[in-house]
């Protein structure tokens, strides 16, 4: 089967594509058939090595998947050959495959109102989003950073979902946008520091690493919190809080009724093939994407924006 892989670390130049192996699922593992894929923070640094965790190249990226079973493990009874199906990949053989295996427990039924393009923009974007915003009451005000990135505007969506005054940082260009998601108030981080400008946050969730946590602490009230889902440099602070998410099917079934309802969506800015990886990577580093990025088998060519 095709995969996209690569032998050193690096920029996006070294992913290739390559002939390996199909994977044969275990015990309480799902053998999938990927119909779409999409490009997460982690994976351009898994590719350069500013994330360790896979070890050593050779090895598959994408965290994301949607698609078909094509077989189960001998004790997995929640899924069987041609349900569709989406979730999370955390492994050395990832999702931008034509098949990968994952365990049975990461993903969740695709609903079917719900396409597969659609579908592999929310893993790992939309569970980081809601479990970092999982204790968020009625009334607390939510500073959103990069609100217009891939966590960053399912975050916002989440945050109005559970009752909260919204608080974004973005470019003003994404401002438009970000208000139609439901954003209380929006700060152009180009032009005005967020610590002069807002005050009394109940929570500050960080998608941007460097010192935004750090001066982030400086907004809040005094019971606030920061969420840091970036972690470049953890804080002694007990209002510190550094944020992994979970795979859990769990969790992606209860986004998905958000999805299916109409609470909830995942904003796709391009679709390309597989097969131009390195470009998505590129596109993704740029820091001007708006939404998701998403991968679609080998027999896509054109890049295209969705509406």
């Amino acid at each position: 089967m095709k995969a996209i892989s690569q032998r050193t670390l690096g920029g996006p130049g070294v992913l290739e594509t390559v002939e390996v192996e199909r994977p044969r699922p275990g015990a309480r593992e799902v053998l999938v058939r990927v119909e779409a894929t999409s490009i997460n923070a982690a994976d351009w640094k898994l590719r350069s090595g500013a994330i360790t965790k896979l070890g050593p190249p050779p090895f598959t990226l994408g965290l994301d998947l949607s698609g078909v079973v094509a077989e189960v493990g001998a004790k997995v009874t929640e899924f069987r050959p041609g349900d569709e199906v989406f979730g999370n990949v955390v492994s050395r053989s990832g999702a931008n495959a034509e098949y990968t295996v994952t365990p049975a427990e990461f993903l969740a039924d695709k609903p079917a109102g719900l396409d597969h393009v659609r579908a592999a923009a929310l893993p790992t974007a939309a569970l980081t989003a809601w479990q970092a915003l999982a204790d968020v009451e009625p009334g607390q005000r939510v500073l959103v950073h990069a609100a217009a990135g891939g966590v960053g505007h399912l975050a916002v969506q989440i945050a109005k979902e559970r009752g909260a005054y919204v608080i974004g940082t973005a470019r003003t260009a994404n401002h438009e946008f970000l208000r139609d998601l439901g954003a209380d108030e929006l700060i152009d981080y180009t032009t005005t520091d967020f610590t002069t400008a807002v005050r009394d946050v109940d929570l500050a969730f960080d998608l941007v690493g460097g010192d935004y946590a750090a001066r982030s602490l400086r907004v809040l009230t005094p019971r606030g919190r920061v969420i840091d889902a970036q972690g470049e440099e953890a804080l002694d602070d007990p209002r510190y809080h550094r944020h992994y998410f979970t795979p859990s099917g769990a969790d992606l079934a209860r986004v998905a009724e958000l999805v299916v309802a109409g609470r909830l969506r995942a904003v796709i800015d391009r679709v390309l093939p597989l097969a131009d990886a390195a470009a998505a990577h590129a596109l993704g580093e740029s820091g001007r994407v708006r939404g998701k990025i998403v991968l679609t088998s080998w027999n896509r060519s054109a890049i295209r924006p969705l509406g």
